[in-house]
């Protein structure tokens, strides 16, 4: 069963997609990722990448985030995250976006949105044979002082090209990969 772990929506259920191509966060791993990123959470603005059932970003919302963007190309996963936005009467404050990721980033990028912490929790084949950083890079839809947090399988061997690894950490088979500009290209960026 997967609920809402604190904030507002704390205790709300949340639907399940029943399909080996959503892979919920477990509890824990849930627990240990808003545990670092809480203080960060109150009005930014997120985007859920691969968001499967909302989860991610319906426990931001749910802890004061200021919008969430969640993207999904998986149609029974769009599906499940509209039901879980109603059930949270979020609505207000999300957009689903049901796209491919790269297109949905570039559709993003040039409507000009930036975001302060992007979830991405990828099909972990995908880790491997593509870098998800990428397109975020390219199209520069990720704030100077912003995080990308990705999950992966243990297993799973990644470098981005593109951002700096600012922290990384192992909970059973998963890891959480923790992302940012590096402090100089963001100067210069700015």
């Amino acid at each position: 069963m997967l609920r809402v772990i604190s904030g507002k929506y704390k205790g709300k259920r949340l639907r399940m997609v029943m399909n080996e191509r959503v892979r919920p966060m477990p509890h824990k791993l849930k627990e240990t990722l808003f545990n670092i990123v809480q203080f960060d959470i109150p009005d930014i603005s997120i985007l859920d990448g691969f968001a499967g059932t909302g989860s991610l970003g319906i426990e931001a919302l749910s802890r004061g985030a200021g919008e969430v963007v969640f993207i999904d190309e998986f149609y029974p996963a769009v599906k499940a995250i509209k039901t879980n936005i109603e059930r949270c009467e979020a609505g207000s404050l999300t957009r689903v976006i049901h796209k491919e990721f790269n297109r949905a980033v570039i559709m993003l990028s040039k409507e000009n949105k930036i975001f302060d912490l992007i979830f991405l929790d990828p099909p972990y084949l995908l880790v491997e044979k593509r870098d998800p950083l990428k397109v975020i890079y390219k199209r520069e839809i990720l704030s100077k002082g912003g995080i990308i947090v990705l999950r992966h399988h243990f297993k799973t061997r990644f470098e981005s090209k593109y951002f700096e690894l600012k922290r990384k950490m192992r909970v059973a088979d998963d890891v959480l990969e923790f992302y940012g500009y590096e402090e100089i290209e963001a100067l210069e960026k700015g």
